[in-house]
């Protein structure tokens, strides 16, 4: 168990990290398409060295790709999502909002997958839907422009279909390095896609390689030692602490001087930690 949880712990710590590096390319205009298909690009490079050097087959059936095709059009989305609502709004919000997608995990499991919500998932719900109107009015009493907030919500629902969706791949036998494989590629496809038809410009610069090759890795860190720790642990215990990752967002991002802390941010992560402990119970 402590080697499943030091993975959960390195997965944290990339996606905090991720998620200020989202942040820190959105402060400038840029093409967030070309930024996203360069991570993909890295994120892709990466996956396929570490298939060669595990010596893990990659296998591409007709199942893993059909399934491959779908969380990667729905992972893509919720990053492109993310990245444009961070715009607009601190690192502690929008992180917390995107890792808050077990909410989401939780009612599409219901309705679609028929899985019981008893009362403790039910009060996480509730805790992390106030967490996120905590911090939806700023200190000032001035509301989050309602267009980066609705992104950020979009962005944690895809994330969470992604979740869902790639839950029942596995179980109709899916291969879990082929889902990551295509996820990477949906990244290529989709940032250039978008990049192309909704941004209409298509350049490659030396900010946006650095920032697209350190995004990569930590792409890459993100998905990879979540996989590990959930190889040698129990989903109940690794997936909580995953989920963490706003909470180092939020310190990150005060230590770079990005946004300040306050009792109704202290207050808001507090709630969220509940929430994501509280969802994940019984997993």
């Amino acid at each position: 168990m402590t080697y499943a949880i030091f993975f959960a712990l390195v997965s944290l710590a990339a996606a905090g990290c991720l998620d200020v590096t989202f942040r820190r390319f959105s402060l400038k205009l840029r093409s967030r398409g070309m930024y996203v298909f360069g991570c993909g690009v890295v994120w892709l490079a990466l996956q396929l060295i570490y298939l060669s050097i595990t010596e893990v087959q990659l296998r591409l059936d007709e199942v893993t790709v059909m399934y491959g095709l779908l969380t990667g059009a729905f992972l893509v989305l919720a990053n492109i999502l993310l990245i444009e609502s961070l715009t607009g709004l601190d690192v502690s919000l929008g992180s917390m909002i995107y890792r808050l997608n077990t909410i989401g995990v939780v009612a599409i499991s219901f309705v679609l997958l028929g899985e019981d919500v008893g009362f403790i998932k039910l009060l996480g719900v509730g805790i992390g839907i106030a967490a996120v109107l905590i911090l939806y009015r700023r200190g000032d009493g001035v509301s989050i422009p309602i267009l980066f907030f609705v992104m950020a919500v979009v962005a944690s629902a895809s994330r969470a279909i992604y979740g869902v969706a790639s839950k029942v791949a596995l179980e109709q036998g899916a291969s879990a390095e082929g889902l990551l494989v295509i996820a990477a590629t949906s990244w290529i496809v989709g940032g250039f896609a978008y990049a192309a038809f909704r941004e209409k410009r298509i350049r490659i610069t030396g900010k946006k390689t650095v920032y697209a090759v350190v995004s990569g890795f930590l792409a890459f860190a993100v998905v990879n030692a979540l996989i590990e720790a959930l190889k040698h642990g129990e989903a109940s215990v690794v997936v909580p602490i995953a989920n963490l990752s706003f909470v180092v967002a939020m310190l990150l991002s005060v230590f770079l001087g990005m946004e300040e802390l306050s009792g109704r941010k202290y207050l808001a992560i507090g709630c969220a930690a509940m929430s994501v402990f509280l969802m994940a119970q019984a997993v």
